[in-house]
Formats: C-alpha cells, structure tokens, sequence
C-alpha cells in the first residue's frame, strides 16, 4: 500500500512498508536466538534468489534488499551478542558451580522477594567487570542476576560492588550467570551525578505523595517513573484482572504523557519548529534516566516517542513508520527484546492505537463530541491489538480492560503529571511539593477503585485455551471484530445496544460455559503459587483444601463452581501460599469448621487463621491422625502425619502437612500436602502402601518426591498447582520425569487453569477450564 490518499476517495491506506521491514527483523532475531544456524543461511539464500528474480522480471525490488539487510543487521548482532555470551568466562564458571570473587555494576533497582518458607531475599541484574574463579581473574563484561540478602535493598542503580558468592546457570538465555552472595554488599563507588539526579527526583515523588493512604502512596510512583515495589499484592492483582496493569509498568503512556506536557509548556513559553524537537529529546533522555535505563524502559521510551509522532501533522502515516524504524532500532540494540512480550504487547498497542483508533474516533464523532470518542477508541483499539497474546500469555479474556481503561483514563494523565510535578517542586519545597501532589494522589484513588471494582464483577474475565487452535480462534475473531467495528460505532443506537449488553454481561453473573464439568469430583484452583482444592460434596456444598496465597482468586473460584456452602476447611499446614486466602473462602459461604495441622508452625500464619476464622465465628479444630469423616458424596481419611518430623527435617511444617485419602463417585484421590520425601516415605511405610486413582502432587511438584510411593500408587492421573513462571522451577523436572515413567497423566493449573478431576460413566478424566486435558 502506498499510504497516499486517492483522489476519488479522499482514504488514506496503510503503507505496511517501514512496519514490513520491523516484522522481518523481528523474525530474524527470533531465528537467531532459537533456531539453528544453517536455517539463517537458508532464508538468506532463498531470499537473495527472490529479489535476483524479481530482479529479472523488472519489478521493484527495494524494499525487499532493505527486509534483507535488515534481517541480516539484526540476526548478526543477535548471534554475536549470543556468542560472547556463551563464550564468556562467566557462562563457563557458571556450568562448574563455580565459587568467585566479583566486581559488578548494578544494572537494576534492587527487588525484595519472599522465598521457600517465607525467607525474603533480593534480585537484581548487575554487569561483571571482573571474576576471580578457579584460581584465575578475568576481566570480563557479562551481564548476570545476583540473588543476594535483605541487606542490599538499598543499593542503588549504577553504584559498583564487591562481592563474593557462587555461579549458576541460568534458565534463560540473556543472562551468563545467576550470582548468589551472602552478607552485605561492599561499594566500590557510587552512582554518577545523573543517576544519583534521578534517583532523588525518584524519592521526592514517593515523599510527594507519602501522607497519604497505602493505595495512592504506592500507585503515584508507579505512574511517574515505574516504582511499584510498594504496591499490594491485592492491590496488583484488581490491576491484572481489570486490565490495567500497564498502568503498574513503564510503557509508552508515561513518555508521552510526561514529554506531551512538557512540549506543551515549551509552546506556552514560546518555544517553536527545531526547538520543540530538541525539548521533545532532551525529555525523552530525562525520562529514560528518571525511569531507569533499562531495555524495558528504552522500549516504553521508543513506542512513547511513535505514539508522540502520530500525534502531530500526518500523524498516522508518520507513526507507522516510525513503528517500524524503532522495532528495527530497538532490537538492532537488544536482540533479547524479540523473545520479551512486553515488547510485543507494546508493538501491538501502538500499531492497534496508530491503525484502529483514528477511524474509530472519526465514526463515533458522528455522535460523540471529539474527548469522548479518542476516550472511547485508543484503549479499545489497543486492547484488540492485544487480545491474542494477553490470551496466549495468561489463558483468559478480560471482559473488562476496556471499560476499566476507559474510566480510569481521565486520571491518569492529571496522577502522572501531578506526581511529577510534585516530586520536581519537592527538591525545593517538601511542603509545596506535597501540595501539587494532592490531586494525584486523588486520581490514584480514582484509578484505584475503578480497579477493584471491576475486578469485582461477577464475570471480569473468562477463561481461555491458550493452545494454538484457541489462540488462532481468538486471532481471527479479533481481526472480524475490528473489520466490522467501525461501521456499528457510527450507528449510535446499535452501539448504545451493544454497550448495554455488555454492561448486563458483566453485571450479571453469568456460568463460565461448561464450567463446572458434569461429575467433577475435585477442582484444583488456579490460585497462583500455592493450593487452593475443592472436593464437591454435592448440593453447592464442598470441602475446601487449603485456601491458596490470596483471597480473591480463592473466592472467584469457589464462585465458579457455585459453592455457598464450606462444612469443613482442612489446612494442611500454615505456608502463606496455603492459608493467606482463608478470608476468599469464609466471604459469604456457610463454613462449619477450620482444621488444621498440629504443628503451629510458623507462627505468622497461625495468627492469621485465628484472627480470620475468629472475624467469622468458626472455630479451629486439629486434624488427628487416623480420623475418618463422612459428608454427602465425600469420605476422607486422615492419613497424615502419624507423629511429629524429625530432627532431621529441612522443613517441618511441610513434613506435618494434613495428608488426605479421598473417595468420591467410586474413586480414591491422594492429596499430599507439602509433604517432602522423607515424610512420604513415611507415610508409605506407616500404610504399607496406598492406591488411587488421581494424586493432588506433593509440594506443587518439587523436586522432593519419593519414587516408591509414587509408582506404587497406580494413579492414572496427577494434579499439580503451581504459579505461572514460579521462582521454584515447579514443576521440576525431575518429577515430570517420574510420573511419564510411571505412566500418569499430568495436568497443571500453571498451564491450563482451573482443573476439574471428573468420573462419566466410570471413566476418570481431567478438564482444564475451558479446555480438554486429558481423557
């Protein structure tokens, strides 16, 4: 398409020309990093006998030479980046486990963690300057991830360090090494004069905005310059579910919100042509430094700065090519961006805003003043943009993001701007800072509650096969929807229709289609990292197995399946991961009686059962070994743990897990807990040997699992609960290799949702929700 307008017409077409040539490079990045070297000679060959072809025949064949350099620029700098890496003296000390000595640079803001048991650690990634390991110094540039104490919270970007610890591999192919080090870092020097510049802007705007409630004091920052390490983890979770967490991130938004006003200040004060452009760079560079140089960061500026360009004069054929001019740029840079989806996410909302949403706000300004229609067309071209992946990524639809978008979008530019200002005016005045900061901290209110209250709605998002067949599906629905968009939101009483039909869609509780399954016997929740299991007892009545990390999905996943009321919550043991989300199942259900472990350990999670099961007048009872219970369609035994763990134990509240043999519907189901293998060897001796049907896996699949037990069950099938890119490695390896030898099927809630254990005419099987996973 040529992009020039038709003199019949007067329509300006799409020139997929400059976005052509970043989808090219993109591709060659993704061969590069992933596929073998001879099939980049290949391409290469086939596409020099293309262009000499149409070559031949007189065609034009420009543009293709340019796909062609810029597909080889990219998959150069790729495999020269990806060989320094793998030949580094860090990758190779890596593969030794090797103990060193290290010089680094602190190349991100240090992220507090909590761990295996609770025990908080810190992550950041750091370049090495120099590794003394195996007797020999190197001086080496590699990029790593240090794992390191509490103690190095504070540390701050671009200061260097010392530091002693031992290397790993690294699951993932950007980084040489994972560093970990114990005791306090020692700081050779401290950041230069403009990180050190940012970071008190980065402070002023947190003291800005600090006398006020917990939600805005963290959400302010977050919209400012990407400082959401005080957010809540509930608070984070209404964000994801509502479709608003870009809003948590540095993305495209905050640059051209920020930069925006600053051009606009420049005009006011009369700045004009060339010097707009230089105070549109020189806010670009600010921004980059106050929201930290990183890749993540350089990609929100580059697509921030495209979003800047289709705002001016011939906005949109301009920002498509520069589209794609910083696809091509920006992986040119950082190959390791082509295997990132939040650069795909990114690329994908500006091409929705830049190609959709003219046209969109154009119809709907037949009927809508002009604010209202942009309001209405850039956060829905954007998310149709994204739909597909977000699907692929996370295996549901949001059903709310563009209403959720649409109220929360009047205030995000006044908490973004606001914040800043505040923070600006706070090195000079800390009272007049707080002041300008006022009326940001009351639009982050605003934004926040639009959160939670859409994360609230009976159906805010719905499950989705994140499979290929189901990803193409959702691909080719979105491409209809966007084709036959435009018409319907001329038409005001059509739109007004459909928009009424959503909100009742929304409003109403309506059941996930085929959720629950007809027969199912035992749902395990996709709750994150943690368990979250529901054994139906029939009649809307279930036994609930522990209650996951966090009330809400615990909650919503009960509301699923239709459960009012809870005779009995077993917790196995007092992890977060297993307890913190008591309160989802205690909210408006009939609960008889919590029982727990014996073992009140630890101590944090035993104040938190009392206090919630006491708000809610149940009491807490102890599972005792050997008790044997009886409700509806349910019997349970207590077969674990016989006697307290040993001395020995590297864990004992997961060795005193509640152990449950189940029958239901002619099956036996074995839930373990977070047992260990000692203590599942225990259990196989105490009862010389268990048998079911389906296994509820110990400890969301770690590697911990003893064989014979195991093997000796004759299970069919496995269950396994464990969170989205844990950072445990759950499921490991080495059970997954267990279980396919011993010939069971495995399903998991970090892949597939949801999971629902059924019996049909005899036949046990497991559903994902939405989607079939194994007979």
């Amino acid at each position: 398409m040529t992009g020039r307008s038709g003199p019949a017409t007067g329509r300006w077409r799409i020139d997929l020309r400059a976005p052509a040539l970043g989808a090219v490079a993109w591709c060659a990045a993704l061969a590069a990093l992933l596929a073998p070297s001879w099939i980049l000679l290949v391409a290469l060959v086939l596409g020099c006998l293309r262009i000499a072809q149409r070559r031949r025949r007189g065609l034009e064949v420009l543009n293709r030479v340019a796909w062609l350099v810029a597909a080889c620029g990219v998959a150069v700098s790729a495999l020269l980046r990806a060989e320094a890496l793998h030949d580094s003296a860090v990758e190779t000390l890596a593969g030794q486990h090797a103990a060193v000595t290290a010089r680094v640079a602190v190349a991100s803001d240090p992220v507090l963690r909590s761990g295996r048991f609770e025990q908080q650690y810190v992550v950041f990634r750091a370049r090495t300057e120099s590794v003394t390991g195996r007797g020999v110094r190197h001086r080496v540039r590699a990029p790593v991830l240090v794992i390191a104490d509490p103690t190095w919270r504070g540390l701050r970007l671009g200061s260097r360090v010392d530091l002693a610890g031992r290397l790993q591999r690294s699951a993932t192919r950007d980084l040489a090494g994972v560093l970990s080090t114990r005791g306090p870092p020692v700081v050779v020097s401290r950041p230069g004069p403009w990180l050190r510049g940012a970071d008190r802007l980065r402070t002023s705007v947190r003291d800005a905005v600090s006398q006020h409630a917990a939600g805005p004091r963290a959400l302010v920052p977050a919209l400012v310059d990407g400082d959401d390490g005080g957010m809540p983890d509930d608070l984070t979770d209404d964000f994801r579910t509502s479709g608003l967490t870009h809003l948590l991130a540095v993305s495209g938004t905050n640059l051209t919100l920020v930069v925006g006003c600053l051009l606009l200040l420049a005009r006011w004060a009369g700045v004009r042509a060339r010097g707009l452009v230089v105070v549109g760079a020189l806010g670009v560079v600010g921004f980059v430094l106050l929201a930290r140089t990183e890749p993540s960061v350089v990609r929100a500026a580059a697509m921030g700065s495209v979003g800047l360009i289709g705002m001016g004069h011939h906005g949109r054929r301009r920002g498509t090519r520069a589209l794609g001019a910083a696809v091509l740029l920006l992986l040119l840079f950082d190959p390791w961006l082509s295997l990132s989806p939040g650069f795909a996410l990114s690329a994908l909302a500006t091409a929705g805003i830049l190609w959709l949403a003219p046209g969109w706000r154009d119809r709907l300004m037949r009927w809508l003043p002009r604010w209202v229609a942009e309001a209405v067309s850039v956060p829905l071209a954007a998310q149709i943009a994204c739909t597909p992946l977000v699907a692929a990524i996370s295996g549901q639809v949001s059903l709310v993001a563009v209403v959720a978008n649409l109220l929360a979008a009047p205030a995000v530019g006044p908490a973004t701007v606001l914040g800043l200002a505040g923070g600006v005016l706070g090195l000079v005045s800390e009272v007049l800072g707080r002041v300008v900061a006022v009326p940001a901290a009351w639009c982050a209110q605003w934004i926040i509650a639009v959160a939670a209250r859409c994360a609230d709605l009976p159906v805010a998002a719905v499950g989705w096969p994140a499979g290929p067949l189901g990803i193409v599906a959702l691909t080719v629905l979105c491409v209809a929807i966007a084709f036959v968009l435009g018409a319907l939101l001329a038409r005001r009483t059509i739109t007004l229709a459909l928009g009424v039909v959503m909100v009742v869609a929304l409003l109403v509780p309506l059941p996930s289609p085929g959720w629950p399954p007809r027969g199912w016997v035992m749902v395990a929740c996709d709750i994150g990292q943690g368990d979250g299991i529901v054994l139906n007892a029939g009649e809307g009545r279930a036994v609930v197995v522990d209650a996951g990390p966090d009330p809400t999905p615990m909650d919503r996943c009960l509301d699923r399946l239709g459960i009012v009321e809870v005779p009995v919550v077993v917790l196995t043991h007092f992890h977060a991961d297993h307890v913190n989300g008591l309160e989802g199942v205690l909210d408006g259900r009939r609960v008889g009686a919590v029982e727990v472990t014996s073992l009140a350990d630890p101590l944090s999670g035993v104040r938190l059962v009392e206090a919630v099961a006491a708000r809610s007048g149940v009491p807490v009872l102890r599972a005792a070994y050997g008790e044997s219970r009886r409700l509806g369609l349910l019997d349970w035994q207590v077969v674990a743990p016989s006697r307290p763990p040993s001395q020995a134990s590297e864990s004992p509240p997961n060795d005193s897990s509640v152990v449950l043999l189940v029958q239901s519907r002619g099956i036996r189901l074995l839930l373990m807990g977070d047992e260990e293998d000692a203590s599942q060897a225990q259990l196989l001796r105490d009862t010389g040997g268990l048998r079911a049907d389906v296994l509820k896996v110990a400890h969301h699949g770690s590697a911990r699992q003893d064989p014979d037990l195991i093997r000796g069950l004759g299970a069919s099938h496995a269950v396994i609960s464990a969170g989205v890119d844990n950072d445990y490695g759950h499921p490991a390896p080495s059970l997954m290799a267990l279980l396919r030898d011993a010939r069971i099927r495995v399903a998991r809630t970090d892949r597939e949702g949801d999971l629902a254990v059924t019996v049909r005419d005899g036949t046990v099987g497991v559903h994902g929700r939405g989607s079939r996973v194994s007979p």
